[in-house]
């Protein structure tokens, strides 16, 4: 008679999108899998770090679309364990940011059941860096700030009102469906000409960018058919960017010839 195997659960970072962004440490959990729940953002090459015989379980969120609910995925993690052992619990970017990871693992924990966490790159560091654009700069952003742009109660955030009168880098995550509420919170602080670079799908093959500045970017989202997931970057690190640095001399150029 087999021996029960001990119950562990690991919450781990997926990263951003790019497989290759996944970490050792991330990988060598997955290898030791009995069984996997990973979200809708977690890269599904990914999986291919877990054995063959390991059961994969989708339990992804999107806008308007559940899979499963939180309640049922906290269930599901625990009720896995104790009947498999080794879950893993792969998560978009870092569990810990925006991803309910603490929530996780409370409930877990609640059981007896020992948990784990191994960091994931996160998407508002990553995403940005993908397309040349440093989130602090010298003389030019100090500090950053990284919002959810829909609390749980499906509102807009407040910390947007506050990071809009700072003179720091804002990312926006989750924020595609409230980006008039943004770019109004914005230009009542006299900052339509910031920069503001969009980014969908980021750091994967499927990666769509639109730029411009809180003034234009709305119609720079319905050109470039822009839509969630994406990342909103604000601020003047946007413009120093290599790759997005002939955009903007090139908007610069015409604005002063109008």
């Amino acid at each position: 008679m087999l021996k029960k195997k001990q119950p562990i659960v690991t919450l781990v970072g997926a990263g951003p999108g790019d497989p290759d962004l996944l970490t050792i440490k991330g990988a060598k959990a997955l290898a030791e899998a009995d069984v996997v729940l990973y979200d809708a953002l977690a890269n599904e090459e990914i999986l291919t770090y877990a054995p063959k015989k390991a059961i994969k379980i989708f339990v992804g969120k999107r806008k308007g679309c559940h899979e499963y609910s939180q309640d049922q995925i906290n269930q599901l993690i625990v009720d896995n364990a104790l009947t498999y052992g080794h879950v893993v619990r792969l998560k978009g970017g870092d569990p810990f940011i925006f991803g309910r990871g603490s929530e996780e693992i409370d409930f877990i924990e609640s059981f007896g059941i020992p948990t784990s966490v191994v960091p994931g790159i996160s998407s508002s560091i990553a995403v940005p860096a993908y397309q040349g654009i440093s989130l602090t700069k010298r003389g030019v952003s100090e500090s950053f700030w990284v919002i959810t742009g829909t609390t749980s109660d499906r509102k807009l955030s407040n910390d947007v009102a506050l990071a809009a009168q700072s003179s720091a880098t804002v990312v926006i995550l989750m924020g595609m469906s409230k980006l008039t509420q943004i770019i109004d919170l914005f230009q009542k602080e006299s900052k339509g000409e910031t920069p503001v670079a969009i980014i969908q799908n980021g750091t994967t093959a499927q990666e769509k960018i639109g730029v411009g500045t809180i003034n234009n970017i709305e119609k720079v989202v319905a050109e470039q058919q822009l839509s969630s997931p994406a990342i909103i970057v604000i601020g003047e690190v946007v413009k120093e960017s290599n790759k997005l640095k002939g955009f903007y001399e090139e908007f610069i150029a015409k604005e002063i010839r109008k």
